[in-house]
């Protein structure tokens, strides 16, 4: 049985390899942040538009609208894209809305950065709002940080439990 002054020691040793995996991970992987996008309708009494908003992105991303009617389109001069610092002035909330739309045709939103792109897409019909959203990593070699970092920090605990246990 570990006496206390084991336990301590080892619980301290846990802590300092899982902080220092975590600023490992910071520094590999960057400070970034990405989310899906929620899609929807906002109605005035002249016409329909679409929102498309993502809570949190670091870096900026660019947002693009697209449409499966006509691909080729470009909806910059019908769209108004903000972004928002939030309260931690870290990360941004992403705001787009698209002007002028056409029920029963899908649109999508684009959100990217170099780390990841995340789309929402939405169509109105007479009957229906369908919505669907995702999200998609583009650096897989910071995904692969991410899950080495886990495993790593798994493996770590497990064993600092089993040198407290001798």
């Amino acid at each position: 049985m570990a006496t206390l002054g084991q336990i301590v020691f080892w619980s301290i040793i846990s802590s300092i390899i899982i902080l220092a995996g975590a600023i490992a991970l910071i520094i590999g992987f960057g400070i970034s942040a990405f989310s899906i996008p929620e899609m929807d309708v906002d109605y005035n009494a002249s016409s329909e538009s679409f929102r498309c908003e993502a809570p949190r992105w670091f870096p900026q991303p660019t947002v693009v609208w697209t449409s499966q009617a006509d691909q080729r389109a470009n909806f910059s001069q019908v769209s108004d894209t903000s972004f928002e610092l939030n309260s931690e002035n870290v990360t941004m909330k992403v705001i787009s809305i698209l002007y002028n739309v056409t029920i029963n045709n899908t649109y999508s939103c684009m959100i990217e950065n170099n780390l990841a792109k995340a789309t929402g897409d939405i169509k109105v019909t007479d009957s229906e709002i369908k919505r669907q959203s995702h999200l998609e990593l583009l650096d897989s070699k910071a995904s692969l940080r991410v899950s080495s970092f886990f495993a790593v920090g798994w493996v770590l605990l497990s064993l600092s439990s089993y040198l407290m246990l001798k």
